[in-house]
């Protein structure tokens, strides 16, 4: 697996991210306009139609709060690090339809966060790689950005799990087929995948599996991935087989139109052997990430986690607990 899980390109729409890449820049830094500490906060509220708009009611729990380290709460902010730079990945983070605004499932997920613990959230996006120089520096507190747990990664940073690290597949919306964890059942089918990535990687493995059995499966590669769904919609392939998130928000974006997709099944990111999981992410040993964890299993108890998922149609990603950190990839899978 690649220090990146490659989904980025499977998530954007090439229409909605025409003009992105100049917008982001005005959202490098600054703090959050879309909800004070604590409160009322406001979910996919400059979403560009990506997620269902929601008001949530989170006040600041002070047992929570009073587990955050005096050096960090001192000034009242709660730094998070994004790292969507340059064209930003829907629907996970993205600049909103204001042109300054970050927002997307990730940054929704900090601003609820930084209102259990009763903290005003201020945005860093970056690139990938400055997200973490960041985090390393202390720039970014803490890092809701898509990042995977890790072995290797958990030599330098601690974690907060929040949810599920899945690959899909993205069928027509009539057709009844279901993977259902069950590599044979891709038997005969035509499926697509991204080149290079880590979904390829277990397509491939599968598709090894069901030579050896006699049977097969042709695995189809395109462009970029406007073409992929277009290639699925008009019957070229019978699935795709790519990050959930990506699967989500095509989703969403083609709900009622000859076009629309559902999601016939998830697989880990991390293989058949492991969970993978997305976490929260801080400096190691910096102190903050049990307030993290518990500001988590806050919104998962009070079911202001649950609407955030159903805001973004990632319902299938969900945890039942956040931990600090849990098994993660092994260095041998990277």
């Amino acid at each position: 697996m690649s220090t990146r899980r490659p989904f980025a390109a499977a998530a954007l729409s090439l229409a909605l991210l025409t003009g992105l890449a100049a917008c982001a820049k005005d959202a490098e830094a600054g703090a959050d306009t879309g909800s004070g500490a604590s409160g009322t906060v406001s979910i996919a509220a400059q979403a560009k139609g990506i997620g269902k708009p929601a008001e949530l009611k989170v006040e600041k729990q002070a047992a929570i709060a009073a587990e955050v380290p005096d050096a960090i709460k001192a000034d009242g902010k709660l730094t998070i690090g994004i790292g969507a730079l340059p064209t930003g990945f829907p629907p996970l983070a993205f600049v909103g339809d204001d042109d300054k605004t970050i927002t997307g499932a990730e940054p929704d997920l900090g601003r609820l966060v930084a209102a259990v613990l009763g903290l005003k959230p201020e945005f860093n996006n970056d690139t990938w790689d400055n997200l973490f120089v960041g985090i390393e520096s202390g720039k970014n507190e803490v890092g809701f950005s898509n990042i995977t747990d890790t072995e290797q990664r958990k030599e330098k940073y601690d974690f907060a799990s929040y949810r599920q690290d899945n690959l899909g597949f993205a069928v027509k919306a009539a057709n009844a087929w279901t993977f259902d964890k069950n590599y044979e059942h891709l038997a005969g089918l035509k499926v697509a995948v991204g080149a290079g990535t880590n979904q390829e990687k277990i397509l491939v493995a599968w598709q090894e599996k069901l030579k050896a059995e006699g049977k097969t499966l042709d695995i189809k590669y395109f462009a970029d991935t406007p073409t992929t769904f277009k290639a699925l919609a008009s019957g070229q392939i019978d699935a795709y087989f790519g990050p959930n998130p990506g699967i989500a928000f095509q989703i969403s974006q083609a709900q009622g139109t000859p076009d629309a997709v559902r999601n016939a099944g998830v697989y880990s990111g991390a293989g058949e052997s492991l969970q993978g999981l997305i976490a929260a992410t801080t400096k190691k040993d910096n102190g903050l990430i049990k307030a993290v964890a518990d500001a988590i299993n806050y919104l998962i108890q009070n079911g202001q986690y649950g609407q955030w998922l159903a805001a973004y149609n990632l319902d299938t990603e969900a945890v039942g607990k956040a931990e600090v950190n849990p098994p993660g990839l092994p260095k041998s899978n990277l």
